[in-house]
């Protein structure tokens, strides 16, 4: 009699709640999630494809595969989105996410036929989140080899002094690869163009030359997923070490992250690319280059722009300075500006030897909104030959973060570059006037809802302008800082200004003090609904909408659907009650925790009050926001 072969059964790996699936390099994988992880602190951004950030097994939750007991889940991971979605489903809140670069899904832990499943996990970092204590597994990559793919290798480490020192003799050391500046201890997560190489996160990526997922096609300089703006800041706990300790740690009244845009077109010529690169070596000098200090990366464009290394890899002046040397031309047309990125790091100094020949114009205003500090320093103007390439001749207008002269350095001659390392060094360190950088208080779009129903009236309805306006006049309000918009609502509903009617902060009080009483009923619901179509819906991608609303009153409608769709457009919702005003209605309109998002006054008069505890909270949940 034949014997029936038992096929292995798969062994299940465990995990922790609080583990984000952006810890873990494998691409697909079943694991088990413990009970009780619909707690709010594992934090989950998006709804049904979730970024990589979130805890894997909270988004489980969330998305109906798993209840609060726990239980084995399928995850695979998928490519970076625009625009997650925030919602709340299943007892746990997600939250809205602007640009991830690497996303995931899951599904019932039921193992696909014919797909092996490891049956260890290897984590990005130095420690497993795993629920063992009497061990560690460790993933490192081996030196890509050219015409090969880089896999990762799995040690585990065994806790004794032997074992650790054979784990560290066994370390492969890195080896140069073709089509390759910098290699990485991590593999390249699923879904990675090669175009989007880190240069803000803390390693870099090996070159995706031999990856399936490689498309340098889209190397674009400023295009979501470029080289430049799509890599995002990389969270505190995700940063890599490194084994040797900084020769200094930087200057920390000058504590920038610094991205340096080169020309290595073919028009600069190998002597002027050479004075190019004395003249970054000189300003790494002056900055004092370090971890508690400024960061600097360097990024070449011509016809396809490439980091040269990204903020973390040289964490000192001499080592940066020599790497500089190491840097070679790449030639091709002047191609500055093409497309952009949604989170960016704080300053962007871009060189360019004439005129760009591609548009910088939307390009930069959308770099712009993202928080980037773009410096110009053009060197020599464009000769009657190359005019013809010319697209925007009033380029560096139009790309600056201000039109006051802060931004932009003219250097007649490359001869004469070297003269501008100190003007440069202390612009860029001059914090307090880096006017794009992002904050809670200039990267909203703000809609105020206010209720002008007839209980209000009419010397109430002007204490609540006040209170929009004095609420109003805490941002920095411009066309590419926060917006403000109004609704008024009664049974009905009237647009009292968009998003795009006023950009000074001037105009927006003059606006709101012009606002008439309307009075009549209450329909709050009907409200919101009509501010996520009129405000919320001509709301800008890379912009935190918030809704304010304010209603004295129970509403004549339901709230509950109008609610969930705003919150599940990401629109963060704030309700303020006075009076009568319902105080169930409050929180479900409520963005969730609800007693961070509501609030509730007893009387008109006492409005004014709430003004810093709306701001405070407006600004902390900004600040707990992953920067991407």
């Amino acid at each position: 009699m034949t014997k029936k072969i038992k096929r292995p059964k798969l062994t299940v790996p465990q995990i922790n709640c609080d583990v984000k699936a952006g810890k873990i390099i494998n691409p697909e994988f079943v694991v088990k999630c413990p009970a009780g992880c619909q707690d709010p602190k594992y934090h989950v951004y998006g709804t049904d494809i979730y970024a990589s950030y979130s805890s894997v097994c909270g988004a489980a939750i969330h998305s109906g595969v798993l209840d609060n007991s726990g239980g084995k889940i399928l995850v695979r991971k998928v490519a970076g989105q625009s625009g997650y979605k925030g919602s709340y489903s299943n007892g746990v809140q997600s939250l809205s996410l602007p640009r991830w670069r690497e996303s995931f899904i899951v599904s019932e832990g039921k193992p696909q036929r014919g797909v092996t499943y490891p049956s260890a996990l290897t984590y990005s970092s130095s420690k497993s989140p795993a629920a063992k204590t009497d061990e560690a597994t460790k993933a490192y990559q081996k030196p890509p080899v050219p015409g090969t793919t880089a896999q990762p290798v799995t040690l585990t480490q065994v806790t004794g002094a032997t074992a650790t020192g054979a784990a560290h003799a066994s370390l492969p050391k890195p080896s140069p690869s073709a089509g390759s500046t910098s290699s990485s201890l991590r593999p390249q997560p699923v879904g990675l163009r090669s175009g989007e190489l880190d240069l803000w996160a803390t390693s870099t990526y090996t070159s995706g030359q031999n990856s399936p997922h490689a498309d340098p096609g889209e190397m674009d300089l400023w295009k979501p997923g470029s080289v430049l703006l799509d890599a995002g800041f990389v969270p505190k706990e995700e940063l890599s070490t490194r084994a040797l300790e900084p020769l200094s740690q930087g200057d920390p009244n000058c504590k920038i992250d610094l991205s340096f845009v080169i020309d290595g077109s073919s028009s600069i010529g190998k002597r002027r690319f050479r004075i190019q690169k004395q003249f970054l070596a000189d300003v790494a000098q002056a900055l004092d280059i370090g971890p508690a200090g400024p960061l600097m990366g360097i990024v070449q464009y011509g016809d396809n722009p490439s980091a040269q290394f990204n903020l973390r890899t040289h964490m000192n002046s001499r080592d940066l300075r020599t790497a500089i040397e190491k840097i070679t031309q790449r030639g091709g047309l002047s191609n500055a500006a093409n497309g952009n990125r949604g989170s960016a790091p704080n300053v962007a100094v871009v060189i360019v030897d004439g005129w760009p020949t591609d548009k910088v114009e939307e390009a930069s205003r959308f770099a712009r909104e993202s928080g980037i500090n773009i410096f110009f320093i053009t060197v020599e103007g464009a000769t009657e030959n190359e005019k013809q390439y010319v697209v925007e001749p009033n380029f560096s207008h139009k790309a600056v973060c201000r039109t006051n002269g802060f931004y932009s350095l003219n250097v007649q001659s490359w001869f004469s570059l070297h003269k501008t390392v100190q003007a440069l060094v202390k612009r860029v360190c001059d914090t307090d006037r880096l006017a794009c950088s992002k904050t809670c208080l200039n990267s909203a779009d703000i809609g105020f809802v206010i209720d002008g129903s007839s209980s209000v009236g009419t010397g109430n309805f002007r204490t609540v302008l006040q209170f929009v306006a004095n609420l109003s006049k805490e941002f920095e309000i411009s066309d590419i800082d926060t917006r403000i918009g109004a609704v008024q609502y009664t049974y009905e509903q009237r647009l009292e200004f968009g998003f795009d009617d006023y950009n000074t902060k001037s105009d927006i009080l003059n606006a709101i003090k012009r606002v008439g009483y309307w009075s009549g009923g209450t329909s709050t619901g009907a409200a919101i609904n009509y501010a996520l179509e009129q405000l919320f819906k001509k709301s800008k991608p890379n912009k935190r909408k918030l809704m304010i609303l304010i209603t004295d009153g129970r509403s004549y409608d339901d709230v509950r659907i109008p609610a969930m769709v705003a919150h599940h457009k990401g629109v963060i919702t704030y309700a303020i009650g006075v009076a009568w005003a319902a105080q169930d209605e409050l929180e479900v309109i409520a963005t969730h925790p609800a007693k961070d998002h509501s609030f509730f006054v007893d009387e008109f008069d006492n409005l004014y009050k709430f003004v810093p505890k709306v701001i405070q909270n407006i600004c902390t949940e900004f600040n707990s926001q992953p920067r991407n």
